[in-house]
């Protein structure tokens, strides 16, 4: 009898697969399996890939030398399901198929709670999702928009925020819900959440508000976007790409990279370094704004994603909110660590996996 004693992660892209094998916490091995577009174009629906990709990892598997039934689980990235509270969820029949349906729209990331319960399924083991991109734990009055039409929606990156929300727990030997934390993840997007033990009760979406970020705009004085939209200038496109795609960092200096604008800076160039700075100064604004909902009693400020690699963006920060309290850094964000990381909890004990169908609220 093999021992079961891997976990498999699936992290589906639009056109690539990220797959890895981990046994505890120690990767053992990790591969982006990329898809041809001619290949993909075959399918009409994203969800109608969902055979081929799987096949695809199996194979990889076996090339690896990681036999299937050598699986203690299996778990994918969480897809656009209906909002519910974060945590390690078990794949389940309603979950698969709101994810076959686009229950909340039609994403790559649909594909890894379907697979992961298919491959799981033919080795007699369950399969998890971690704090998929619909995880909402706003309160009610995070929601009023200010007008009728418009209701405040929680879009975040949940799965990198409740991670780091765990590590600095395990750093501090404590449980992450007895902690009130601001992480600010800083990406290509940028989001400032407060969590209230462990709750994320409030957020920017990092889409359409809050700080600009390296390609981003973020919030914007609205009577002079109404105008620039109904100017006849840009089509409804053009405008969703300046929003976000090509907005801020991107549209002021021509990059979304923030070495290449460092390098800028350190060469002299002023209003690199007033744009950059700009950055900084708006992150800063609105990790004060979400200290009030936590109405000052935080025990860190945590600063993670990409971007705060740079020690100068994070020094420009720490400067402004140090006085709100500790600032903490983690840089980088790993998805597939997240992952494992969610199911490692679970299988030892430390959480119990969540059921979709007890967390969600059917409307339909």
């Amino acid at each position: 009898m093999l021992e079961r004693k891997y976990v498999l992660v699936i992290n589906p892209g639009s056109t690539s697969t990220k797959v890895a094998v981990y046994e505890g916490y120690e990767r053992k091995a990790q591969e982006n399996i990329t898809h041809e577009t001619s290949d993909l174009e075959k399918y009409e629906k994203v969800t109608d890939q969902y055979e081929y990709r799987k096949e695809m990892i199996v194979k990889w598997l076996i090339d690896k030398n990681f036999n299937p039934s050598k699986l203690v689980a299996v778990v994918g990235r969480g897809g656009l399901l209906r909002p519910m509270p974060s945590g390690t969820y078990k794949v389940s029949k309603q979950m698969i198929d709101d994810l076959v349906v686009g229950i909340q729209g039609e994403h790559a990331s649909n594909l890894g709670g379907m697979i992961a319960g298919a491959i799981a399924e033919s080795e007699n083991i369950e399969a998890y999702i971690v704090d998929p991109v619909a995880v909402d734990e706003f309160e009610d009055v995070a929601r009023v928009s200010g007008t009728p039409q418009i209701i405040r929606k929680s879009l975040v990156h949940a799965l990198n925020i409740k991670a780091i929300a765990h590590r600095v727990a395990n750093d501090k030997n404590v449980k992450v819900e007895d902690l009130n934390l601001v992480i600010a993840h800083l990406g290509g997007g940028i989001s400032v959440v407060p969590l209230l033990k462990g709750r994320m009760i409030d957020a920017n979406n990092a889409n359409e508000m809050g700080p600009f970020s390296p390609e981003r705009t973020g919030s914007l004085p609205v009577g002079d976007v109404a105008k620039i939209c109904f100017s006849g200038d840009y089509t409804f496109a053009e405008i969703k790409k300046k929003l976000r795609g090509k907005g801020g960092m991107t549209a002021y200096l021509g990059t979304n990279d923030a070495r290449e604008v460092l390098k800028r800076i350190e060469d002299g160039d002023e209003n690199a370094k007033l744009i950059f700075e700009a950055m900084g100064y708006q992150i800063s604004k609105e990790i004060g704004a979400m200290a009030t909902v936590l109405q000052g009693q935080i025990d860190a400020i945590v600063l993670t994603g990409g971007v705060a690699y740079s020690k100068y963006l994070t020094d420009y920060i720490k400067e402004r909110v140090a006085f709100i309290a500790p600032v903490i850094l983690k840089p980088g964000e790993d998805e597939m660590e997240a992952l494992n990381e969610g199911v490692q909890r679970v299988l030892s004990g430390e959480e119990t996996a969540k059921i979709y169908e007890e967390e969600v609220v059917f409307n339909d």
